[in-house]
């Protein structure tokens, strides 16, 4: 072999260990890899905007697992969203979980505010108290739109208080 044949070869198994490190993190960050170090728990949403699988699962900011599943239920026309948590994280019966924005982007996760009943949720289990997302650009639309036709309906601005110098 010569000495081009052997450094061509040697990248080539560098590129191969690289994707096979990236799908490897990718596999594990989507949240389909469920081992046995989590369990899982679900949540029914009415709105989940921007949570997908791999979505942080937080209590007071800190990541204790994430999303691992979302579906639609065709009766109720609700999200149904499988939870994988850390096993050593163990979470009162009666949280709540919210959908929490993480910005102005759009992305967001599921915040879990734990309750105080001595109960803990289990594998399989549901947390039954929800709040699914809000739409704020919806709520900036209608406090515009609100804002404008107020000013149309012979509404004045508010004058100066201090008046012109």
């Amino acid at each position: 072999m010569s000495r081009a044949g052997f450094f061509e070869t040697i990248v080539g198994l560098a590129v191969i260990a690289v994707a096979a490190a990236f799908m490897a993190y990718a596999y594990g960050a989507s949240g389909k890899a469920m081992g046995r170090d989590q369990y899982r728990v679900d949540a029914v949403f009415g709105k989940v905007d921007g949570v997908t699988v791999g979505s942080d699962v937080r209590i007071a900011g800190v990541k204790v697992g994430s999303v691992a599943g979302n579906s639609l239920d065709q009766r109720t026309y609700e999200a149904n969203v499988e939870l994988a948590i850390n096993d050593g994280v163990m979470i009162p019966e009666d949280s709540i979980a919210k959908v929490v924005s993480d910005g102005i982007l759009g992305g967001a996760h599921i915040a879990i505010e734990p309750g105080a009943a001595e109960e803990m949720l289990r594998e399989g289990d549901k947390i039954t108290i929800t709040q699914g997302s809000v739409d704020l650009l919806g709520l900036a639309v209608q406090a515009f739109t609100s804002q404008a036709s107020g000013n149309k309906a012979g509404n004045e601005p508010e004058t100066d208080p201090l008046g012109d110098f």
